[in-house]
């Protein structure tokens, strides 16, 4: 789940995702055909690489140098002092096998750390209590203390945030295969924390699985929404079709699939969803190439092919520029969920323009909620789908704002020329996010050597969840049981 620091519940987030069609919508595409934006100009090949080798380099040691020795809880963000995020913790766990193949880290020094993240994560309190726990019925509360490792204030249990968690968690278990007794032990673990995991306790409208629930408060109980429609959470229900223990039934995916919005925006026809994240998340770990569910066979396309259509459309609707925000062009774009200036409005160039800290900004024909704030991530997170647009715009990005937005770790979290309270030359977000940082080290990573993608391509649990959702052609063909 998407949440700012200051608003750490579950209907906050909810509010972040879906209320935002009714909060400042922003500027649809023009009533007629908006120029088309001008051709990609690919960057020179070794010129690229020696560029996605720096970026993956610093993002890999958010996630090493800032994790938790001890206990393998990764920040949410940094340098602001922060809580744990348990999603975090899963694109942490996703970064580990990269480091190793990049040589950043040993192998032994990775699957130390793996092997101590999964028995906190094994060994931590699971109970109904309102404190001192980590989790309930195989889930886990959003954030958690980074050094007790136990709820932090009165935060959720989260299904998705621990669907990333243990999309993490699968990937070192694909990954460390050896046969000595810490990669061993890491396997084992990695199935008993799956295992644990109740899908059916948590989908109370059965087959849905519920957003959340509280041990306390006026929330207590389940969150009144479920997952459904298309979002992140597509890895969410192919993890809880895939249980060995606690799997939900096949028609989850069905009535996950049901208030999909079809459409087209800037010239690309696709299943919508405005914030980029929600076309990311799931396509860390799972190759979509070439495999399809009931849905996109009867659309002719696969969802790696809507991700590549989405981010095509972003970069259209950032070229036409409807809001006339500052900054914006062919090769500075992306919106998604990120932080943002402050929540104010001001008048700038004789407009009245709405600002947002954390928000989910995003660019569909389901809504356009934009404030004038890019975030890296969404060019990142779409390199494997359209690695001629989205490289030469993190390349601009870097070389335009220079240590201001690309510094020790990477990309800081957002920026916006737009809003020059604080400076004339906008402002540029001092935080990094580390579920901003995941995405833009996997799915470069996977551009680069499909790592993830064939690790996870041969973990049985994701393989028989897409099965059971229908999925059929591909990698998958002759892999699901008859």
């Amino acid at each position: 789940m998407r949440v700012t620091l200051a608003s750490a519940s579950a209907v906050a987030l909810f509010l972040i995702l879906r209320a935002a069609c009714s909060a400042d919508p922003g500027e649809g595409p023009p009533s007629g055909p908006p120029p088309p934006p001008p051709p990609p100009t690919p960057l020179d090949s070794a010129q690229a690489a020696a560029f996605l080798d720096t970026v993956e380099t610093r993002t890999f040691h958010y996630f090493w140098d800032l994790t938790n020795a001890s206990n393998g809880l990764t920040p949410d963000r940094s340098p602001t002092p922060s809580f744990s995020s348990i999603a975090a913790v899963g694109f942490a766990l996703t970064a580990y096998p990269i480091g190793v193949e990049r040589g950043y880290i040993t192998r032994a020094d990775a699957r130390q750390r793996v092997v101590t993240t999964l028995r906190f994560f094994w060994t931590a309190p699971q109970d109904s209590a309102a404190s001192g726990s980590t989790g309930y019925h195989g889930f886990f509360y959003h954030f958690l203390d980074m050094n007790s490792g136990t709820r932090f204030q009165q935060v959720e249990l989260s299904t998705i945030d621990t669907a990333l968690l243990l999309a993490g968690i699968l990937t070192c278990q694909s990954y460390f295969d050896g046969t000595d007794a810490i990669e061993t032990e890491i396997r084992g673990l990695a199935d008993s924390i799956y295992a644990r995991t109740d899908w059916q306790w948590a989908a109370p409208r059965a087959p849905l699985v519920a957003m959340g629930w509280h041990p306390d408060g006026p929330e207590r109980g389940f969150l009144g929404y479920d997952w459904r429609g298309y979002n992140e959470a597509m890895i969410l229900y192919i993890l809880a079709l895939g249980s060995p223990t606690h799997a939900v039934a096949p028609a989850a995916w069905s009535g996950w699939t049901a208030p999909y919005q079809w459409g087209t925006f800037y010239g690309q026809t696709h299943v919508g969803f405005a914030p980029l994240f929600g076309h990311h998340y799931s396509h860390v770990w799972v190759d979509f190439r070439d495999i399809r569910d009931p849905y996109m066979q009867g659309r002719g396309i696969d969802y790696f092919e809507n991700s590549r259509r989405a981010t095509y459309a972003q970069r259209a609707y950032a070229y036409a520029n409807p809001g006339g925000w500052r900054g914006y062009s062919d090769r500075i774009w992306g919106l998604t969920a990120s932080d943002g200036p402050a929540n104010v409005t001001l008048t700038v160039d004789g407009r009245s323009r709405q600002f947002h800290t954390y928000w989910a900004r995003g660019a569909s024909f389901t809504e356009t909620p934009d404030d004038g704030t890019i975030a890296p991530t969404a060019a990142g997170g779409s390199i494997p789908f359209a690695p001629e647009i989205a490289i030469p715009a993190l390349h601009a990005m870097r070389h335009t704002y220079g240590d201001a937005l690309f510094s020790t770790y990477g990309f800081r979290d957002a920026f916006n020329l737009t809003f020059t309270q604080t400076s004339p030359a906008g402002w540029f977000d001092v935080d990094y996010l580390g579920i901003d940082q995941g995405p833009i080290l996997a799915m470069i990573e996977n551009y680069r050597t499909g790592l993830i993608w064939r690790l996870i391509r041969g973990n049985p649990h994701i393989v028989l969840g897409l099965c059971r959702a229908g999925f059929t052609g591909g990698w998958l063909q002759g892999k699901c049981p008859p």
